[in-house]
């Protein structure tokens, strides 16, 4: 199966999910991602505002608010594929774009060098145990992790694991998968 037949399946099977197993799941996840010492360290969090059928990263932006932490979300330039962190202090600061994709209002929020983020939450559609992943296709990721030197997870449910994702020489790998079962430390 393709990459394409392999997002659409597991799209399918996120949005099919009953509303509570949903909010249960994502509470285990989130649970399993504010023990890790890696959060509790974390400064400056950084991480894209879930669609519906994702793992909900809206409760996420709240707690890590009610912690002390700074928030960024990225904005995607699609011209260039590349991406751009801003502070998000307010959910207002948030437009709706495309898809139905929420991203910041660049002329309410500030900018941050990729450098300054402590923690990225890494979305994706698919995962394996060695932490290499499918996103959503467009490649933005892709492009900025080579760049980024700060700690890398990703949030699944346990379904979302899989053993037959292909994978490509400019892939690179998060650090640690954190599903609603436990917490998978992936390969390096």
């Amino acid at each position: 199966m393709n990459k394409k037949q392999m997002r659409i399946n597991i799209k399918a099977k996120l949005s099919a999910l009953e509303k509570t197993e949903y909010e249960q799941r994502c509470y285990r996840i989130t649970q399993h991602l504010y023990a890790l010492p890696e959060w509790r360290n974390s400064d400056i969090v950084a991480l894209t505002v879930s669609a519906p059928f994702e793992v909900d990263t809206w409760s996420i932006v709240r707690h890590a608010w009610m912690s002390g932490k700074k928030v960024c979300v990225p904005k995607c330039v699609p011209v260039t594929k590349e991406m751009q962190f801003y502070f998000l202090s307010d959910f207002q600061e948030l437009e709706k774009i495309y898809a139905g994709i929420y991203e910041p209002v660049v002329d309410k929020t500030s900018a941050i060098s990729c450098e300054s983020i402590d923690f990225m939450i890494v979305p994706g559609l698919l995962f394996n145990e060695n932490g290499y992943r499918i996103g959503f296709g467009g490649g933005y990721y892709d492009r900025f992790l080579p760049e980024f030197t700060g700690y890398t997870v990703s949030l699944a449910f346990s379904f979302q694991l899989s053993s037959d994702i292909p994978v490509e020489v400019h892939d690179l790998p998060v650090q640690k998968i954190v599903t609603d079962e436990f917490v998978i430390k992936c390969l390096k």
